[in-house]
């Protein structure tokens, strides 16, 4: 059973992939400062404390995210709860992420069914998850590989 949703969650990310658009960078610079020692080991997905939704049930969130490291194709995923701690969770959108070590904005859009959210608080979980080959798995099929998640309260306003 934890195999078959790994597969459906690796497939479906997949599918995502192919069609979500490249996200854009942030005027950063894509080098560490060299005078840090640190180097960005493990990735950070921040989310907006307002995400906003449309009449016709079209939500957009949105955030930034640091990664590096990757040898697959990235994804930063969002999902979006009427509160915290709900078992319930509607998939919004992905976007492909770079992971080059600079931060970037992503955004995410999804329509869900008029009325289903209203303006009004939400909670939303971000993730930047990678989809690696590595010929571990039965026909080298990818595995996820989870960079970053967060969760964060928001508000949604009226778009």
């Amino acid at each position: 059973m934890f195999l078959r949703k790994i597969l459906g969650v690796a497939a479906g990310a997949a599918l995502l992939m192919l069609a979500a658009p490249s996200a854009t960078a942030v005027d950063e610079p894509a080098d560490p400062d060299p005078a840090d020692s640190t180097t960005v080991a493990a990735g950070v997905v921040t989310v907006d404390e307002t995400g906003r939704i449309a009449a016709d049930g079209t939500i957009t969130l949105s955030g930034t995210y640091r990664c590096s490291d990757s040898s697959g194709p990235v994804l930063v995923t969002s999902s979006l709860a009427a509160q915290a701690g709900s078992q319930v969770r509607y998939g919004i959108g992905g976007t492909r992420a770079v992971c080059d070590g600079a931060e970037h904005t992503w955004t995410n859009t999804g329509r869900t069914r008029p009325g289903r959210f209203e303006p009004g608080p939400a909670h939303v979980e971000a993730t930047v998850m990678e989809l690696r080959s590595d010929g571990s798995l039965p026909l080298n099929l990818p595995r996820p590989h989870v960079h970053a998640t967060e969760e964060q309260d928001i508000t949604l306003v009226e778009a």
